[in-house]
């Protein structure tokens, strides 16, 4: 398992995409955080974090696919599958594996921020004067968001040998399970009566609640259900093409 995430992970750094997914994170957070007047921390009247955890999500939607759209379309695309399949690895050790390579890349993308949080800090009147356990528990909501991401990322490279239709169902699905459920809560045969049952069903309720820096056990077991979900239809979908094969 971890043998297939240090390759990943070595194979990632190895090629442009890696460092070119990783600086689009990086400038885009910063123009939006310092440049960009509706979201710059230095036109707010209190030190915060706030808009790097609002910004996020639509940041994670468009660039977790970008990391996680080669996990295994390029695999299925170079016939390599197989080859990793003949290996002394069960497949769900090849999922955790790859599953782990793209949210720990997300995570080193992530750590640069923490140079945000040090300005914030020093901005404050006094300095020091912020919300840093809030903060750090909005960061846990973060990392939760984004392992959802990849989980769903992961699935989404399984189903295909083409890595651009991989990113495309990627993107629609971490943008349906974010906002979708949230635009459907709102259809005339839910108000009034399903649509709060209806908005628990989607990631950004409990990302929200999270990025306010509060750790509900509801949210994480939620998180958690989301992740575990996406990775056993990946490890089935891997599992429905070896009987096509060998069929």
């Amino acid at each position: 398992m971890w043998a297939i995430c240090v390759k990943e992970i070595r194979s990632f750094f190895s090629s442009l995409m890696g460092y070119i997914v990783i600086a689009v994170i990086l400038v885009t957070m910063g123009l939006m955080m310092w440049v960009f007047p509706d979201y710059s921390v230095l036109d707010n009247v209190y030190a915060s974090l706030d808009q790097l955890f609002v910004l996020a999500p639509m940041l994670f939607v468009f660039l977790i696919p970008a990391i996680t759209m080669r996990s295994f379309a390029d695999e299925n695309q170079n016939g390599t599958i197989e080859l990793l399949a003949t290996r002394p690895l069960r497949d769900r050790e090849i999922i955790i594996g790859k599953f782990l390579a793209c949210l720990i890349l997300v995570v080193i993308a992530l750590i640069p921020t923490a140079l945000y949080y040090y300005t914030v800090y020093q901005l404050g009147s006094p300095p020091g004067n912020l919300d840093s356990g809030g903060i750090f528990g909005a960061y846990i909501g973060l990392f939760f968001l984004a392992a959802s991401f990849v989980s769903i990322g992961v699935f989404a490279s399984a189903l295909s040998n083409n890595q651009v239709v991989s990113f495309i169902l990627a993107t629609f699905l971490c943008f349906f399970f974010y906002w979708g459920f949230q635009f459907i809560s709102r259809l005339p045969v839910f108000v009034g009566k399903w649509d709060d049952f209806v908005q628990h069903f989607g990631i950004d309720l409990h990302y929200f609640s999270m990025s306010r820096g509060l750790v509900d056990s509801r949210d994480l077991i939620y998180f958690l259900s989301v992740i575990f979900l996406f990775l056993f239809f990946t490890f089935m979908s891997l599992d429905s093409r070896k009987w096509e094969k060998s069929a």
